[in-house]
């Protein structure tokens, strides 16, 4: 016969097994389960108020977990789902983990779309602050997508479908980003989902090519460098500019595989160039935060026999944005080879300044956007104040975009140590620099 107790402790298991099928077991929120139960349970009410269904992908967290490791990882999403917990602004609201670093948020009796759009911001600002473990610092972002009930759907299929249509459109815009609904939207997240199955296919297929682009150091004259430019030959898209493919090589985590790809092919490349001639490279925040970066760099060294002093790497304001022991530990480790550092794409972020401080770099490149401007006058003064501030920190400065004799007679007379556009020389096959500079030494014999 079942005792009190046994009957007591049956209802208990039961109980649990309950809320385990209902909720994620990492941080206890309501699972996809229970989330649908919840949303369907409210639309099915005959006066079902208006609401918001929010997707919400995070951003960068890939890179947390090839930095930091699993364990890291599953912290921060018990940290997240706390801070998504608390941008609820009411009890009835439902936040859940979906899977992975996927969340949604049901956001109940909404009086129009402009409620919807202020929990979006409250989430991007308060998911997008540091978080801080034994030490270390961490960095994720959020995008976000948003579907309206009734008007972007009445049934919950319909709603989570146009949620993660738009999230899709907004993590293809960038990120730290919220878009609604719009019709029209499945036309483009299909595009986007051929762009990505193309992709994926290109790099076994040997769609990707390399274009050089000359580097002058303004005082001599003479072609000092080149800088490794990606471009996608696909046969049914034609030319693809890298803007079109780099941000969904990215979000599809190919952009790893895709660096250490080129890092490969440009240091074979420049090992049959002369001896004095460097090579620059990009490399995404991505490649630099994965824990085979370094090893990645020096496999390739090794395998072309290029000397380490001839590499430069051109890292962009992502990557210091994210000032983890990892990422200063690496490009100290690479730079005590000899690797060069460059801070690309120099003037354009908040606080570029600050990072000259705090990381090793051997190089600014000023952004195109400021030599384009430079006949203002406010423009020309910034750009002769990153000129002096490179000279007496010992940096060489290297102007990006440089398209006119003007622009370039006018970085000669501020002290610019080198100059790169399309007045140098366009972006071109390595055959045709290396004749170019066959020529250069042919003259520097003769001369």
């Amino acid at each position: 016969m079942a005792t009190f107790d046994d009957v007591t402790e049956r209802r208990r298991t039961e109980e649990r097994m309950t809320h385990l099928a209902h909720h994620d077991t990492l941080t206890n929120l309501p699972n996809r389960s229970m989330f649908r139960e919840r949303l369907d349970q409210a639309l099915s009410e005959t006066q079902a108020a208006p609401a918001a269904i929010l997707s919400l992908d995070l951003d960068r967290f890939k890179a947390v977990n090839d930095t930091f490791g699993h364990p890291a990882g599953d912290w921060l999403l018990k940290c997240v789902a706390e801070r998504l917990r608390r941008c609820l602004r009411s009890d009835k609201d439902v936040v859940a983990r979906f899977g992975g670093d996927e969340f949604a948020i049901i956001q109940f009796n909404i009086k129009a779309a402009a409620d919807a759009e202020k929990l979006a911001k409250r989430i991007i600002e308060v998911i997008g602050k540091p978080y801080r473990d034994k030490g270390r610092e961490m960095h994720v972002g959020v995008s976000l997508g948003i579907a309206l009930y009734p008007g972007d759907g009445r049934d919950v299929d319909t709603l989570l479908t146009n949620a993660d249509m738009a999230l899709y459109r907004g993590k293809s815009e960038g990120r730290n980003i919220y878009r609604f609904f719009e019709p029209g939207m499945d036309a483009m997240v299909r595009e986007r989902r051929a762009l990505e199955a193309d992709l994926e296919a290109a790099l076994p297929r040997r769609e990707f090519e390399l274009d050089f682009q000359p580097i002058l150091d303004i005082a001599s004259g003479d072609i000092v460098g080149a800088e490794a430019l990606m471009r996608w030959r696909s046969p049914s898209r034609g030319l693809v500019p890298p803007d079109d493919f780099i941000a969904a090589a990215e979000e599809i985590g190919l952009i790893v595989q895709l660096g250490d790809w080129a890092l490969r092919r440009t240091c074979g490349v420049a090992a049959g160039w002369p001896r004095d001639m460097r090579m620059a490279v990009n490399v995404s925040a991505a490649q630099i935060k994965s824990s085979g970066f370094a090893r990645s760099v020096i496999s390739a060294l090794a395998f072309s026999g290029m000397p380490a002093h001839r590499l430069e790497l051109e890292i962009t304001e992502t990557v210091m944005m994210d000032e983890s022991d990892a990422v200063l530990r690496t490009l100290g480790q690479l730079r005590g080879l000899g690797v060069r550092i460059a801070l690309d794409d120099f003037g354009t972020g908040y606080s570029s300044l600050g990072y000259l401080r705090r990381f090793p770099v051997d190089k600014i490149k000023i952004d195109r956007s400021f030599i384009r401007d430079l006949d203002k006058r406010d423009t020309a003064a910034i750009v002769r104040t990153v000129i002096a501030l490179g000279t007496e920190l010992g940096i060489t400065v290297t102007a990006e975009g440089v398209e006119t004799a003007a622009q370039l007679d006018m970085l000669r007379k501020a002290g610019c140590g080198e100059a790169q556009g399309f007045l140098i020389g366009v972006p071109a096959k390595a055959s045709e620099v290396s004749r170019l500079l066959r020529s250069q030494a042919s003259l520097r014999r003769s001369g």
